[in-house]
């Protein structure tokens, strides 16, 4: 049987859509809407009437969701933004309070395969690596700019390398020489500097040192921190948050988020993040790593504002 395309399965849709409740109706957030693939699941559990606040960085992402999302016409409003600033976009586009708050926090199929900026080492592309391409450093100048000691602990913290300090040492080795400015020259210093042994047979050698830059060029950890708070004091009583996480970086902020609200007004759905099933990482392979946590919102006596 022939498989779906990964880039339209929204990951762990199914249970985004039970756990988080879009039948309550009212408005639902989706503060990193990518290709629109959670926000249509939403909105077709939704009741009429229903309307859906959009939001990402990236605006070929806007573009996809657009397209996708066309036939429920007025009921969807999108934003171009930092989820970060979730709160300041949502009252500006006229949401006060929210029955659903999501957000994914993966790359996408189309931002790996089609963007043309280097978020993946499988095509030659310019080392940007920006969500947002008209903000802030790009991945090849952070990559020329960083010391040393300050590249390893982005490999380390952000990728979770085991051989950050060696990866780091040959990067500056090689921008001596000249500047890395494409994919392959930053495959190649990860190359250069673990023998054959050291290569995992499970993932391309390459793809924690990518993982770590990319997070690091769009303030990954810093906008998910901020973005927490802010999407949590969108909710109305009884309403549900939930969060995507890809690695365990990711997932350490916002179990530490989630806990820190619980002690107010706030209730964690699932203390033990969901996970996918075996037949969505067979379909998807990207949804390995997916882990999603979600919290209600038990009163306004405590908590964001």
């Amino acid at each position: 049987m022939e498989r779906e395309d990964p880039e339209h399965l929204p990951v762990l849709g199914e249970e985004v859509v039970f756990l988080l409740r879009p039948r309550r109706g009212g408005w639902l957030v989706d503060g990193t809407v990518g290709g629109g693939g959670h926000a249509e699941a939403l909105l077709e559990r939704a009741p009429a009437g229903s309307r859906l606040l959009g939001v990402d960085a990236d605006p070929g992402a806007l573009d996809r969701a657009r397209c996708r999302l066309a036939r429920f016409g007025s009921q969807v409003v999108l934003r171009r933004g930092n989820f970060r600033e979730l709160g300041v976009i949502a009252r500006e586009a006229g949401v006060n309070e929210a029955q659903t708050v999501l957000l994914d926090l993966g790359v996408s199929s189309f931002q790996l395969a089609s963007s043309g900026r280097g978020f993946s080492f499988s095509a030659e592309e310019p080392l940007d690596m920006r969500f947002d391409p008209s903000a802030g450093a790009t991945a090849a100048e952070l990559l020329g700019s960083l010391q040393e000691a300050e590249l390893s602990r982005v490999l380390n913290e952000y990728g979770g390398e085991p051989h950050a300090r060696r990866i780091a040492r040959s990067i500056v080795t090689r921008r001596r020489r000249a500047p890395l400015t494409t994919t392959r020259d930053l495959v190649a210093a990860v190359k250069s500097a673990l023998p054959r042994a050291a290569w995992s047979r499970r993932r391309h050698v390459a793809t924690r040192t990518f993982q770590a830059i990319r997070i690091a060029v769009n303030d990954e950890m810093g906008s998910l921190a901020a973005a927490l708070p802010a999407a949590a004091g969108l909710l109305a009583v009884g309403g549900r948050l939930g969060v995507i996480s890809f690695h365990s970086g990711e997932d350490r902020v916002v179990k530490r988020g989630f806990r820190s609200l619980s002690a107010g007004s706030w209730d964690e759905v699932n203390r033990t993040p969901v996970v996918p099933c075996r037949e969505e990482r067979r379909a998807n392979p990207r949804a390995r790593s997916a882990k999603l946590r979600v919290i209600e919102r038990l009163d306004r006596g405590h908590g964001a504002a």
